[in-house]
């Protein structure tokens, strides 16, 4: 109900605005950090190994200037002797053996660190991919009418691009930064506290500028990532309606359109690659002045003899270390801004809760009797409304009973389409209650309402693969024997048999290796072999010619048997095979008789008939 969509509410948005207008789903505060903790959680194990690894391999890295400190200020006056002592290889030597120690580690803990976080990156998006792809399917059809599929395409390649790159590099130095600036901060400070009270004094301008960096580039790259959204969003929509395209001459408007996307996608792109050289440069500057002004001072305290010559060169190469990540802070907070604007959204999106959730007790369905034509379905006091727009379905009241075929007919508008995805529950009515055998569909899983109620819609769609593979989805432990048992109850067998490899000849994409009719079959081949109880027929006829027409018509006959049927019907022929036709108009139920019952009235269905009458003479 629309109540229960986790939605955001109306009543907090502008007005006039629509949540699905934008690129980004409002969400919960923090739900992208949230997000990710949940995404790395299960791997706490290998993300505290990662870090212990990475700990260890950065005191490797550091432990080299204070090796060179020793050799200045002890090995090499230990070489040179004097005073009485005679010349000392030793100090220096265990320095080099020292050096070469650490160096060998330091490149072994590397390797480890970038194999081990590469694993877990890897995993992390593998269960993101997943995730996201798993709740598409579980929304709505409400939400898939309104967010497109090109902004879900987007969701789950360049968003989760983003994120990778995050992951694989900018986290990386990230923590590498973190954990270097912690380890010389404290021997600058062990050292000499003066050089390292100083280091830390430089640090102020250079966190005004990573600060005023975030701020703007987080604006730019959100702008980057929905420029991106839209060019794939266009792209889609034109290769999804390339027939009308080309049939309407559309090529020249769309190039236009899709250049203005482009285009703003690449100022966009151009802005951040603006905002990273002002960011590298500010940061260089400052930096190299820091370090002159410290190096030039510790300077001055060697030559009053206040401060050891080693100290110095250790400080020198440490603040050199320490100001060097600073440009790989710019790149991380560079995939960072990128990063997070993709995390929002992929956040956004898996915050969108169904219309339609399974209940938490669900229940079942009384046990189908052997030979029992279909169940009963009610509609008890049902209303319903889209959330775009008013009432659609004003209450009413309505019995199909039990093995009964029922014709739906009205103008385009009239709500057929609406009153059978209430009964398949592609939505639930916003009041009153739809009944199978007494029992309300939401109280029903999922699983157990598509075994008892299955629709076949007016354009068959079929997936790529085989039409053995597309006639079992609703049965996948169906044999090759009950695939082709019925095919052949519904007469698609012969034309199945000649395809270049029979059962096993892949149809391609959405069906197109075989004619609008054959997919027909082959859809109603796949709801005999389910066996619904209720079967929903939305147009099953409309688009074909008078030979594919009266072939359905005639597998109809067949896969409408001894079960409760509703077929939302156009044509004269369809309605015809129907033991009740119920006629709309605005969302009411306003005729309902057998065919022979309203074709000898004076009502609407009467005036419909001989219209259709007419067309045919």
């Amino acid at each position: 109900m629309p109540g229960q969509s986790g939605r955001p509410d109306p009543a907090r948005l502008p007005d006039g605005a629509d949540p699905f207008d934008g690129d980004v789903l409002p969400a919960p505060p923090h739900a992208a950090r949230t997000l990710l903790a949940s995404l790395l959680r299960p791997h706490r194990a290998r993300v505290a190994a990662t870090a212990l690894l990475l700990l260890l391999q950065q005191a490797a890295v550091q432990a080299g200037p204070l090796l060179v400190a020793f050799a200045i200020d002890q090995a090499v006056p230990a070489l040179r002797g004097g005073g009485g002592q005679a010349p000392d290889q030793g100090p220096l030597i265990a320095v080099g053996l020292a050096y070469l120690v650490c160096a060998t580690a330091s490149g072994g803990l590397q390797y480890a660190f970038i194999v081990a976080a590469a694993r877990v990156n890897q995993r992390v998006l593998l269960d993101l991919r997943g995730r996201i792809y798993r709740h598409a399917q579980a929304l709505d059809v409400d939400f898939h009418d309104r967010y497109t599929s090109g902004r879900l395409i987007s969701r789950s390649t360049t968003d989760v691009a983003s994120l990778r790159e995050l992951l694989d590099e900018g986290l990386q130095e990230l923590l590498a930064v973190i954990v270097s600036v912690v380890y010389i901060v404290i021997t600058l400070l062990w050292l000499d506290p003066g050089l390292g009270a100083a280091a830390l004094a430089s640090f102020v301008p250079l966190a005004l500028l990573v600060r005023g960096f975030q701020r703007r580039s987080k604006r730019v790259y959100r702008g980057k990532s929905t420029a991106m959204a839209a060019v794939i969003v266009k792209f889609t929509e034109t290769v999804g309606g390339i027939r009308a395209v080309q049939a309407f001459r559309r090529e020249r408007a769309n190039d236009g359109a899709f250049a203005r996307l482009n285009g703003r996608h690449w100022k966009m792109n151009g802005d951040s690659l603006l905002e990273m050289a002002r960011y590298v440069v500010n940061s260089r500057v400052t930096a190299n002045s820091a370090v002159a002004a410290i190096v030039l001072w510790g300077a001055y305290r060697v030559a009053d003899g206040d401060l050891a010559l080693g100290v110095l060169a250790a400080a020198a190469l440490y603040l050199r270390r320490l100001y060097e990540p600073i440009d790989h802070l710019g790149m991380f907070l560079n995939s960072y801004q990128s990063a997070a604007a993709s995390l929002e959204k992929i956040a956004g999106l898996l915050a969108q809760r169904p219309s339609v959730p399974e209940p938490s007790a669900p229940g079942g369905l009384p046990p189908r009797r052997e030979r029992q034509p279909g169940r009963e379905v009610v509609f008890d006091a049902v209303s319903f409304g889209y959330r775009t727009g008013g009432e659609v379905l004003p209450s009413f009241q309505l019995t199909l009973h039990a093995g009964q075929t029922v014709a739906l007919v009205g103008a385009t508008g009239a709500g057929k389409s609406t009153l059978v995805k209430l009964l398949a529950r592609f939505y639930d009515p916003t009041s009153g209650r739809v009944l199978l055998d007494g029992v309300d569909l939401r109280d029903l899983a999922g699983p157990e309402l598509r075994r008892n109620v299955v629709m076949v819609t007016q354009e068959a769609f079929l997936f790529s693969g085989t039409v053995a593979e597309n006639i079992a989805i609703g049965r996948p432990d169906a044999t090759r024997e009950q695939i082709e048992g019925a095919a052949k109850a519904l007469g698609a067998h012969e034309f199945i048999a000649a395809l270049p490899e029979g059962y096993d000849t892949d149809v391609r994409k959405r069906g197109g290796r075989i004619s609008a009719g054959q997919r027909q079959l082959v859809a109603f081949a796949r709801a005999l072999l389910a066996d619904p109880a209720v079967l929903i027929l939305d147009e099953a006829t409309s688009s074909l010619d008078i030979p594919g027409e009266q072939a359905v018509q005639q597998a109809m006959s067949t896969v409408l048997r001894d079960r409760t049927a509703v077929v939302i019907a156009h044509r004269l022929s369809t309605v015809e095979i129907a033991d009740r036709v119920l006629v709309m108009d605005h969302g009411r139920l306003v005729e309902d008789g057998t065919p022979a019952q309203l074709t000898a009235g004076e009502g609407r269905f009467a005036d419909l008939h001989s219209a259709w009458r007419e067309s045919l003479a």
